[in-house]
């Protein structure tokens, strides 16, 4: 009887047990076995703030740093390929994605410093190839301009930097969206509760063959899920906020990559199909290494989702020839 009885129990207890919950921020890649099986994601308390970072593979570090409006999720289609041949870590910006709390600034000095104190800091990694995308591509330069002798290799990815090259006037009349961003508390009120319908609507955009590239394509490159994923982060106000912030510390910005002594350190340069002219003369006063500079073939602004195999390939040859 007592046998029969605890056997109705285990029986009972089994049926409501329930699978641990996987956390949001893990969600969107649980059912990619490989990715899950190489990567893992960590937190890191930096100067008032929980940074969140995705880290896998094995060989010499390699730091991505994304750009608006996405997360450290913007690399996960090339991030595999890279763990192959180095150790990866992709990091949530101080205040977006997952990351938690209040960075002091939002310029992309002080964002440099906060990514700084975790790589090299935190982790012990003094020899770190430092890749940035976007407003990204940004802080990248300036973890490079502020920490040369902690910066093996700089990977720059789409971006006119705001500096000597151009000012923040004429930074804010290159896309309605530059604009807009910059001002205060007015994109939070215009967007609202609408925060995925906003990022739908502006993937696009600037994606190959979009308007901001002098086309009427509707097309983007980015799958539901994906927007779903950058939506769950962005929805939150204070992530919203952070995310605006990023583009009204334009002033800040070009005073200080101004004042930022000229990287020398070897710099790859990826851009846009068409944009690699424009973007390499504003950028090349102050990066006076340029080893490799390529548009990207069939691409817009989002190189990686655009196209990961030429990105990737990029990357690989570039960071091997050390």
């Amino acid at each position: 009887m007592i046998r029969t009885t605890l056997a109705a129990l285990a029986l009972l207890l089994g049926a409501c047990a329930t699978a641990p919950e996987v956390p949001a921020y893990a969600a969107i890649t649980q059912h990619d076995p490989d990715f899950a099986g190489t990567f893992r994601h960590e937190f890191a308390d930096v100067d008032g703030v929980r940074m969140h970072y995705v880290t896998g593979g094995s060989g010499s570090p390699v730091v991505l740093i994304h750009g608006w409006p996405q997360t450290w999720y913007g690399w996960w289609e090339i991030m595999p390929e890279l763990a192959e041949h180095h150790t990866v870590y992709a990091i949530d910006l101080p205040g977006l994605g997952d990351s938690s709390g209040s960075p002091s600034g939002y310029d992309k000095a002080t964002l440099a410093r906060y990514v700084h104190a975790l790589i090299a800091d935190r982790l012990g990694l003094r020899d770190a190839n430092v890749v940035g995308h976007d407003l990204g591509a940004a802080v990248a330069f300036q973890y490079a301009a502020q920490f040369p002798g902690d910066t093996a290799r700089l990977g720059y990815l789409d971006l006119p930097l705001p500096g000597p090259g151009i000012d923040a006037p004429a930074y804010r009349s290159l896309s309605w969206h530059i604009a807009f961003h910059s001002q205060r508390r007015v994109p939070e009120t215009v967007v609202g509760d609408d925060v995925r319908e906003y990022l739908a609507l502006f993937y696009p955009q600037v994606s190959f063959g979009g308007t901001a590239f002098g086309g009427t394509a509707d097309r983007s490159p980015f799958t539901g899920a994906e927007i779903d994923e950058y939506a769950r982060t962005y929805r939150r106000p204070e992530v919203l906020a952070g995310g605006f912030d990023l583009y009204r510390s334009l002033d800040r910005d070009v005073r200080d990559t101004t004042a930022a002594a000229p990287v020398s350190t070897p710099t790859l340069l990826l851009t846009a199909q068409g944009q690699l002219d424009p973007i390499r003369a504003i950028a090349a006063p102050r990066l006076t290494n340029i080893v490799r500079a390529a548009d990207v073939p069939d691409a817009g602004h989002w190189l990686v989702e655009e196209n990961p195999r030429f990105v990737t390939a990029e990357l690989v040859r570039f960071l091997s020839s050390a």
